[in-house]
């Protein structure tokens, strides 16, 4: 039998040897040479720069998307080859029906800071139309004008187009999307992801419109760009996308209500978070209330692992962008972020709470520190200043739990499932990409007076 002892020394070496092939895999070095094996492969085979890409008709992210191929078809020396396809549900989404609640809410505000038409012809998509639909696309899913098709269904889709949907679905076309989305997804699979609204070059994965300044980027560097190509829309998104902060705090943000912040140890994106919502709680001048959670692996929710990979490399650009230190790992996933969290409520009580998360997220993300360790916490709280005997006595207790777990549900309860996110009142906002929604929202609320406490 398996003694505690036995167990918790198989997990530190599963945490040890998935950290040090993380710590190969996201090396600048090995970037280099994935992408110059991929390139030699296709001058081999005298192959086209292809870029798949795979859209889902009841995504709005993959409707966002749609709206700018064509820019990136005709900027570039490039063939798009575009698939009807679906996301993979199971372990790969584990809270599907808040994902879908949430997506929607989320393209909708992001879709009116990009400028485009977001269910401007009805409140909802006209989801009774949608097999008809999806017949319709997977009958011409084989001709040359399908990608226009596609992008077409999408806006009548998530324009709330019920009356034109109509029309375009009654066709008489039936049984042929399955087959057809079964293909697509097969295909996604192999190259190595699950999820819709993604471009596809070179064993990278692209995401929906907030990641294809990166695909550009590349395609830029290799040279790929059409002579007189301005790429005038692809260029907006970035533009639109920037993080603007007021100089001094408004006067009417004294007036808001507190910004919290939900993280997890374990997750990458929270500490990328960290410095832009340090800086959002200071140049609005808003307390800042920190609500840590147990990583979603401690929560009973599994990470697969092409989802794990993804999420690695997509960390590794987002952190060089954001000029964060990031690459060496040592995942706390266990006892590590255990004691992380009780830590942190001693912290807390000494009012360092946020310098112990900062440097937690620099040890666990770029020094490779493991925190499991009394070794590796004795570097972290000596940074943080905090007094090493009550560090000691914080790891022995259990007193924790209790409000970790009131902060779970918390953030479950505003329509969240997962870290980081960020909430203000009753506005939630998830992923560390959308620092700059946040700001913009906390804007509109200084200048209306909107979810101002009277």
């Amino acid at each position: 039998m398996e003694t505690d002892i036995d167990l918790g020394r198989r997990l530190k070496l599963s945490n040890a040897i998935r950290s040090v092939f993380l710590n190969a895999l996201l090396s600048k070095r090995s970037r280099r040479l994935q992408r110059s094996y991929f390139e030699l492969r296709r001058r081999l085979g005298r192959q086209g720069h292809v870029v798949s890409v795979f859209l889902q008709l009841d995504d709005p992210y993959s409707y966002l998307l749609s709206r700018y191929l064509p820019d990136l078809a005709s900027s570039y020396n490039i063939e798009l080859k575009v698939y009807l396809s679906q996301a993979r549900g199971g372990e790969y989404e584990p809270a599907p029906d808040m994902a879908a609640e949430y997506a929607a809410l989320d393209a909708q505000r992001v879709a009116s800071e990009l400028g485009i038409p977001f269910l401007d012809k009805g409140a909802a998509p006209p989801v009774e139309h949608r097999r008809g639909l999806l017949d319709v696309l997977a009958a011409r899913a084989e001709r040359d004008d399908f990608a226009e098709e596609l992008s077409a269904v999408l806006e009548i889709y998530w324009r709330g187009d019920s009356e034109t949907a109509a029309r375009r679905s009654d066709t008489g076309e039936s049984g042929q999307a399955d087959d057809v989305i079964a293909r697509s997804q097969d295909l996604q699979e192999r190259l190595g992801h699950y999820k819709s609204g993604m471009l596809y070059y070179g064993g990278e994965w692209y995401w929906g419109v907030d990641r294809l300044h990166y695909l550009v980027d590349r395609l830029k560097d290799m040279d790929l760009a059409h002579e007189g190509a301005t790429g005038a829309s692809l260029a907006s998104i970035r533009q639109a996308m920037q993080l603007a902060l007021p100089v001094t705090p408004p006067a009417t943000a004294k007036q808001l209500p507190p910004l919290e912040l939900f993280y997890s140890f374990r997750s990458p994106y929270s500490y990328l978070s960290l410095k832009r919502v340090y800086e959002i709680a200071d140049a609005f001048g808003l307390e800042l209330r920190l609500r840590p959670v147990l990583p979603m692996a401690m929560r009973g929710m599994q990470v697969p692992r092409s989802k794990l990979l993804y999420i690695a490399k997509d960390t590794v650009r987002e952190a060089e962008r954001l000029q964060i230190p990031f690459g060496k790992i040592a995942d706390p996933v266990g006892k590590g972020a255990e004691r992380c969290l009780a830590v942190f409520r001693y912290a807390e009580s000494e009012h360092k709470g946020r310098d112990f998360l900062a440097s937690a997220g620099v040890a666990i993300w770029s020094e490779a520190v493991d925190v499991s360790t009394d070794r590796g916490m004795r570097k972290v709280t000596g940074r943080t200043g905090l007094f090493w005997p009550d560090v000691l006595a914080s790891m022995e207790s259990d007193e924790w739990r209790p409000e970790i777990e009131q902060n779970r549900e918390s953030m479950m309860a505003s329509g969240s499932w997962g870290v980081p996110t960020m909430r203000i009142g009753d506005d939630v906002f998830w992923g560390q990409d959308r620092d700059w929604l946040l700001a913009r929202h906390i804007e509109e609320l200084c200048d209306t007076g909107d979810g101002i406490l009277v």
